[in-house]
């Protein structure tokens, strides 16, 4: 049986973590033996399938290794390069796509890296900079989400990758309408890229409604968001209620999507939306994400990162014209088509495939 493995920090639950996690599956159903690496153990990981084979290098989670502690991963990792074989290593975010970059050197195994969020903010500072301009090339391909983040790597990683965008769980397609709409929703992490300090001032901004607020979501931020609430008079029309364990569920009566970050690669939260049929404003940030996959105006509306006033201007016209979200929501829906799991799916495993010289 042929291997393929895959290489991520943890899979605490998160887009990128979702992502790979999908892969393994998929590539395990068609009959490889996918053995997902991570560094480390972590609190409210998803659950892995008995069909992928699980491994960490480390018992305890570092999520800031010291210089000794990398350089221990990157042997660990080597070794299991050396122990499994693999056909190719598919490894996720900055520091594993390094330490992937480095363990497979001299090794016969294909490497594959993925950048999953914008280059400016990933690669930052002159050691990652580094990483990103002159390691990362050194794979055999890349899997970018956008052809913005694309754009910031040398010509040398460009000529040899593919732009593939997220899949969206067929729940989100699945999902029975609801019978009847009310709120503004967004669902994303609760720290500073997801910027939901601006939604809130913005939501404050369009005075009394009867549509609250619900964020979806944990993190570092909760306490000064709620404070921000109770600041702006608000905090009886907004709910944050932490994780939730059915997102489709949850957020199919809503007559809004928001999404407010300031930087995203493929927003997850965003393509789900646009899945269930939610009419959906975002905010046109880099890396390219949002427009990507929003024509404005006509499957959603976009409007400019950090501008409070735009988007309490694009829900208060949204809230208040029915037929024109019902416009959006039908072409949103008609765009998540191409995020269906099988449609996504395919074009990783023909690049796989054509990375390793299978026949597919």
């Amino acid at each position: 049986m042929k291997t393929l493995l895959f290489y991520i920090n943890s899979l605490r639950r998160g887009g990128a973590e979702r992502v790979m996690l999908e892969l393994a599956s998929r590539f395990a159903a068609e009959g490889w033996r996918s053995v997902l690496v991570t560094s480390y153990p972590a609190p409210d990981e998803y659950p892995v399938p008995p069909s992928v084979l699980r491994l960490n290098l480390e018992d305890e989670m570092r999520i800031h290794p010291s210089p000794a502690q990398n350089l221990g991963r990157i042997r660990k990792l080597r070794r299991l390069c050396r122990q499994y074989a693999p056909a190719a290593l598919i490894a996720f975010m900055p520091a594993p796509c390094m330490r992937a970059v480095l363990a497979t050197r001299g090794l016969s195994v294909k490497l594959l890296v993925s950048v999953r969020n914008q280059p400016e903010k990933e690669y930052a500072g002159r050691a990652m900079r580094f990483v990103g301009q002159r390691l990362l090339p050194l794979a055999d391909g890349c899997v970018f989400q956008t052809e913005d983040a694309r754009a910031w790597f040398p010509e040398k990683l460009q000529k040899k990758s593919a732009v593939i965008m997220n899949q969206v769980a067929p729940a989100f397609f699945d999902e029975p309408p609801a019978s009847e709409h009310r709120g503004v929703v967004a669902v994303g992490r609760l720290n500073e890229q997801k910027n939901h300090a601006l939604l809130l001032r913005a939501y404050a901004a369009l005075g009394e409604t009867g549509d609250p607020l619900t964020i979806y979501g944990e993190g570092p931020l909760r306490e000064k968001l709620e404070a921000l609430a109770r600041t702006l008079g608000i905090e009886d029309r907004v709910s944050l209620p932490g994780q939730c364990g059915d997102i489709p569920g949850a957020i199919k009566g809503a007559k809004l999507f928001v999404l407010p970050s300031d930087y995203e690669g493929m927003p997850n939260a965003l393509l789900e939306a646009m899945a269930l049929g939610l009419p959906c404003i975002a905010a046109d940030c880099p890396c390219g994400g949002p427009a990507s996959v929003i024509v404005s105006g006509e499957n959603g509306v976009l409007v400019p990162v950090g501008n409070e006033r735009a988007l309490t201007a694009a829900m208060a016209a949204l809230l208040h014209d029915e037929a024109k979200r019902e416009a959006l929501a039908k072409k949103a829906r008609e765009t998540a088509e191409a995020f269906r799991p099988e449609a996504v799916f395919a074009r990783w495993r023909d690049y796989v495939y054509a990375l390793i010289g299978e026949e597919g």
